[in-house]
């Protein structure tokens, strides 16, 4: 039984024992509970928490759980009857035309995004994620971190709206390297990754205008980008990354501002980008007068067996063309969404302004965590760990892939948290992706990644996210046995 229905059914059988109790009464210590049922402290922890939000008990630190007073204020404690509207469903038709005024409907813009957050059924192995396996993220070192945060002078006071100096100095060494040309004023603190490329496509173009995005491209950023009422338009990528022929074609017909770009370890297709190409990158954009948005999405997720990393393009950018984006949720915890922006001049004057009306400011107890966080010697152990847990995983799922499926995997790096599969003509990724899921493995389609017509069909296979080797090899087999359905 996994966590989540632990809980609920230990919240169900707590609901029923504690409306028997009458009010005041001690319930069951949580040791009592945890033998009687057979459960975790930490799912005790969490059924009580249910029942306390649904104002059953009452925690009394030090003395215990009790059952708790009905609320004064309801009906039922009143003896009145029910609101005449209760139950009586409300007529909602008008918000159509309210909200046809609007560009789209948002939550077509959202699906892709939707899809990579969706938490598996039980018992189905999790290919799809863009977060590693909660067994590969440092829960002791974020509670530890957490706790001394919390202890901090002026912890929940308000912080700057830039960000806590400490904390944007640090990412500015840790992206410019000790000395570079990044300044801690080059830097602000975002609310994680989405959170920033969400502030720098608002700031950086203007509505209706176009943006140049890889093709294909982390479905997240096409999402930003229409979100913002921009145009995306595809710039093909290979294996050396994206295609600066094509590139200099784009800025050229298209006029465009902005171009978006993972030069390491890109999503999905796994490429980085070739040294030659990365000096081109910024000279095409220089000469168009646009800046390169360079999401880092995946440096702390570099695998065992990886070479030496490139240096991020804004390392190497003197004038302001680059804005770099960085963030310590994937190797973290999809819950510490702290990130950074860099930019210089006043392009880092509009990412402040536009952040700080969307949401003043990343809560200082977030950032006091995190400094604490990148400051434990833990954290480097920790990265060690987790660069070699997603090296066995990719190791496991390219053998499986070449064994269940010979011939869908190209080229892939050592690095980041996918693979990206080229089906055979006449396969429907959104067919496939609906017969794995049967199978029981969740993967993700193609289709989504692509700003145009996709040239051929393909899946998104993210080994991070499954507990163990064995169960990548696990999902890969359920895989093949989805294939073999939709290919008849």
């Amino acid at each position: 039984m996994n966590e989540r229905s632990s809980v609920a059914e230990l919240a169900d059988s707590l609901r029923r024992e504690v409306e028997r109790y009458p009010e005041g009464r001690k319930l069951p210590s949580s040791r009592a509970l945890m033998e009687r049922h057979q459960v975790s402290p930490g799912t005790v922890s969490r059924a009580i928490a249910v029942l306390a939000a649904e104002g059953l008990v009452v925690s009394r630190p030090g003395a215990g759980v009790f059952r708790a007073a009905p609320f004064a204020g309801g009906p039922a404690a009143r003896g009145g009857a029910a609101p005449p509207t209760a139950g009586r469903p409300g007529d909602l038709s008008w918000q159509e035309l309210a909200l046809s005024a609007d560009s789209g409907p948002r939550d077509l813009l959202a699906a892709p995004v939707f899809a990579t957050l969706r938490i598996p059924p039980p018992g189905v192995v999790d290919l799809n994620s863009g977060y590693p396996h909660a067994s590969l993220l440092p829960e002791r070192l974020l509670a530890t971190a957490l706790g001394r945060a919390g202890r901090r002078p002026g912890a929940w006071e308000r912080p700057p709206t830039d960000g806590l100096t400490e904390l944007r100095g640090w990412f500015a060494r840790d992206i410019g390297g000790h000395g570079g040309p990044i300044t801690t004023g080059d830097v602000l603190i975002t609310s994680g990754g989405q959170g920033g490329l969400t502030v720098a496509m608002r700031s950086l173009a203007a509505p209706g205008s176009p943006v140049l995005v890889e093709s294909p491209t982390y479905s997240g950023i096409l999402a930003v980008v229409r979100a913002a009422g921009l145009r995306p338009v595809p710039v093909p990528v290979d294996t050396d990354g994206v295609r600066t022929d094509l590139l200099a074609d784009a800025f050229e017909a298209t006029r465009a501002r902005v171009f978006v770009c993972q030069p390491l370890f890109q999503n999905p297709t796994g490429a980085v980008l070739s040294p030659g190409r990365r000096a081109e990158v910024l000279r095409i954009a220089r000469a168009a007068g646009a800046f390169v948005v360079e999401d880092d999405f995946a440096r702390l997720l570099v695998h065992a067996d990886a070479p030496a990393l490139p240096r991020p393009l804004a390392a190497d950018d003197p004038d302001g063309v680059v804005v770099h984006l960085r963030s310590l949720t994937k190797a973290a915890s999809p819950n510490l969404r702290v990130g950074a922006l860099t930019a210089r001049g006043p392009a880092l004057a509009r990412l402040r302004a536009t952040q700080v009306v969307d949401s003043f400011f990343v809560p200082r107890p977030l950032q006091e965590a995190t400094l604490e966080l990148v400051a434990d010697p833990g954290w480097a152990r920790h990265l060690r760990a987790l660069g070699t847990e997603l090296r066995n995983r990719r190791t496991a799922a390219v053998a499986a892939l070449h064994r269940e499926l010979p011939g869908v995997l190209g080229d892939h790096r050592p690095g980041g948290y996918h693979l990206w599969l080229r089906l055979p003509d006449g396969v429907d990724d959104g067919a496939l992706t609906a017969a794995a899921l049967r199978a029981g493995v969740q993967v993700t389609p193609g289709r989504p990644y692509h700003a145009a017509e996709p040239p051929a069909a393909h899946l998104r296979l993210s080994y991070a996210a499954a507990e163990s080797p064995a169960r990548v090899v696990d999902g890969v087999h359920r895989l093949r046995l989805a294939f073999e359905d939709v290919a008849g």
